[in-house]
């Protein structure tokens, strides 16, 4: 198997992979050689988006609906025949971004948050425990999804992410299915733009807090999803990673 084909013969799926951060794991797991199911909702166009990438199949599936994870485990037996990655990846964004004292609106988040992975993976496990390769990768929030007075806030959602992973980690362990998490910093995708643009200063904000001085391109989490994914990462389990540029001390 050449480096180009790290991913060959492996089955994924990638939740809201019609754009951003999802489409660019989508577009680097299949030139990896995975074969990949991309979860959108209605109104997305996933399911014409891939038609000319080979390796992906585009579905339309509501992630709010009650049952959801169970259809999607469902969706994953029926199009691949089994499953060895999945990427639980959403857009938390609302309609103005969170602040500290949004103690509310944070509490919030952060309990949807972890109860959709949490059913994600109990929905996924049994396919997971039958691959030679299980993982589970968790997409945190965006930081713009808290304002420039919201670090507290984006901290303490990543801490709770952090807890709930090393849960998941110490259920699969045994049966050599790894959860992990990537707390992505400021990346500029389809749902980020918008805030950024009308406020300015939380997007200066976010690039003078960088030690690399700039938002990040989905790719640029896309590539920690695939170490992730890989078996160079076999004995990393119960983590996060945090591809946020690296914090500046300026």
């Amino acid at each position: 198997m050449t480096d180009a084909l790290r991913l060959f013969g492996l089955k994924a799926i990638v939740t809201e992979a019609g754009s951003g951060i999802g489409e660019a794991i989508v577009r680097t797991f299949v030139k990896q050689g995975a074969e990949v199911l991309a979860i959108d909702a209605a109104g997305s166009g996933v399911e014409t988006h891939f038609r000319k990438v080979s390796g992906v199949s585009g579905v339309v599936l509501d992630m709010h609906a009650l049952d959801a994870s169970k259809q999607l485990a469902s969706e994953a037996k029926k199009s691949l025949g089994g499953l060895d990655i999945v990427v639980s990846n959403f857009d938390w964004h609302r309609k103005t971004p969170i602040n500290d004292t949004d103690a509310g609106a944070a509490e919030e988040l952060t309990e949807n948050m972890l109860a959709r992975t949490a059913a994600i993976y109990d929905a996924t496990l049994s396919l997971l425990q039958r691959s030679p390769a299980g993982r589970m990768i968790v997409i945190g929030c965006l930081r713009s999804v808290f304002g420039k007075d919201g670090t507290m806030a984006y901290r303490n959602t990543e801490l709770a992410m952090h807890r709930l992973v090393s849960k998941l980690a110490a259920r699969g362990g045994e049966f050599g299915v790894t959860a992990n998490y990537i707390q992505p910093g400021a990346v500029m995708t389809p749902a980020s733009r918008p805030v950024f643009a009308a406020d300015r200063e939380l997007r200066d904000y976010c690039i003078r807090q960088s030690s690399a001085k700039r938002l990040a391109d989905p790719v640029d989490i896309a590539k920690v999803a695939l170490f992730l994914a890989t078996d160079d990462s076999v004995f990393v389990s119960g983590t996060g990673i945090r591809a946020d540029g690296g914090v500046s001390l300026d």
